[in-house]
């Protein structure tokens, strides 16, 4: 099953019987919170999810977007109306990485059919609706472990046996700037692969399989290879988990990625084009 849906299709899905369970996860690094523009527009009965507090836990030693301890993201998902055998479809404004981040957990807590608006709500040519939606609540329960998830030291050996992708801006990978977290630099042995290259440059959707595909493989990504991906705090990484899902290939998160890295100074940091 594809993880992505388009506007057109999802508006076929939703004229049907009972269609899936909607979340809305807007959310921008830095920005304002997500909840006042949901309650603006929003999806008709798309629930509002919260990333900082329902899809991370506190930042720490763990990173900036820490996974959520298990028992707390289950409620969440429940109290949105998240049931295990009822699909589910997560959006955001438009660029992916929140709705990927609610993604890759459902997916990852051993929910079988999420998928993620390609586009966000920037592709919806369909109704909104205003006002805050609560949903009757859900059954679902989390059991962790249907994706692979990386810790640190997981990623610096996966560097060097496998392929550890850096979602990242390039030139946060190089070193030459670095806005958030306090060092600069890359994870020695990984390849920079920015997230922003997955998505077509109109209409902020995801590439095709075809072309996505074409890209990793440059990147060195085969079928029988073990690939990894981080980013600044684990949330455009898996935007990329999701691309790469898309073009057919498997990979581990490492959802702490570089701000968790980074919170050791023990841990070696590579400046530079090469992985180092």
């Amino acid at each position: 099953m594809t993880p992505i849906t388009s506007a057109s299709a999802l508006a076929a899905e939703l004229a049907r019987g009972r269609p899936p369970v909607l979340l809305d996860v807007r959310w921008q690094l830095g920005g304002p919170p997500g909840r006042p523009e949901y309650e603006k527009a929003h999806l008709p009965g798309a629930a509002y999810v919260d990333l900082e507090t329902e899809l991370a836990a506190p930042p720490g030693d763990g990173g900036r977007h820490p996974l959520p301890g298990i028992g707390d993201f289950g409620a969440a998902m429940r109290r949105a109306g998240v049931s295990d055998g009822r699909p589910v479809v997560v959006y955001d404004g438009g660029q992916g990485w929140a709705a990927a981040r609610a993604w890759w957990l459902l997916r990852w807590a051993g929910h079988g059919d999420v998928r993620v608006l390609d586009g966000g709500l920037a592709a919806w040519k369909g109704p909104v609706e205003s006002g805050d939606v609560r949903p009757e609540p859900g059954d679902f329960t989390p059991r962790p472990g249907a994706l692979p998830l990386l810790d640190a030291d997981g990623a610096a050996a996966l560097a060097r046996r496998g392929l550890l992708l850096d979602a990242r801006a390039a030139e946060r990978y190089r070193g030459e700037v670095e806005p958030i977290d306090p060092v600069a630099g890359h994870i020695p042995g990984a390849v920079s692969a920015p997230t922003s290259e997955n998505v077509a440059e109109e209409g902020g959707v995801l590439r095709s399989a075809d072309e996505l595909r074409a890209r990793f493989r440059a990147l060195g990504v085969t079928p029988e290879g073990e690939v990894g991906v981080y980013c600044g705090s684990g949330v455009s990484a898996a935007h990329e988990v999701l691309a790469l899902e898309v073009a057919g290939f498997d990979a581990a998160l490492y959802a702490g990625s570089w701000s968790e890295w980074t919170a050791d100074p023990g841990r070696p940091a590579a400046t530079g084009a090469d992985p180092g």
